[in-house]
């Protein structure tokens, strides 16, 4: 069990959510000027980004996302043409319910499974691939708090 890891994860999660808390739908949509993403999409990233780089490879099971999540949320994704995006209730949900997983699957790995390449092609180990979801929410999480200012000071 790698301790550290664990407390990454929780903390940053944590951090995470008391950022979206009391965002309202308005503000989860908005987009500021010049901007691509609205909070909403940086919340559903982290999400997805964990999930495939921290929880499908640490657990080995399937990704656990509603249908359609991961193309309006992921790294590919084009969110200036999705119409039909969930609520932010629904996104901060599912982020309550993956940390328990991260952790769960964390928790069952050694630390010579940590250490292994995560596939044949790269040259990240399991425990930096984690590490590199963990460390792109944290980044998001920037990005959660620009857009909560912008929306706070956008002209009504």
């Amino acid at each position: 069990m790698d301790d550290a890891l664990i407390l990454l994860a929780s903390e940053v999660r944590k951090k995470t959510l008391w950022l979206l808390e009391g965002v309202t739908e308005e503000m989860a949509q908005f987009v500021a000027p010049g901007l691509a993403n609205s909070i909403l999409w940086h919340a559903g990233h982290a999400l997805v980004v964990v999930e495939h780089l921290g929880v499908v490879p640490a657990s080995g099971g399937p990704p656990v996302l509603p249908a359609g999540w991961f193309e309006k949320f992921s790294w590919d994704s084009q969110p200036r043409t999705i119409s039909d995006w969930p609520r932010i209730s629904e996104v901060v949900l599912h982020l309550q319910r993956q940390l328990p997983r991260l952790v769960e699957a964390i928790a069952g790995l050694s630390p010579q499974r940590l250490e292994q390449l995560h596939d044949p092609g790269s040259d990240r180990s399991l425990r930096l691939e984690i590490l590199h979801g963990l460390h792109d929410e944290a980044n998001h999480q920037g990005e959660i708090w620009l857009l909560r200012k912008m929306f706070a000071k956008r002209a009504p």
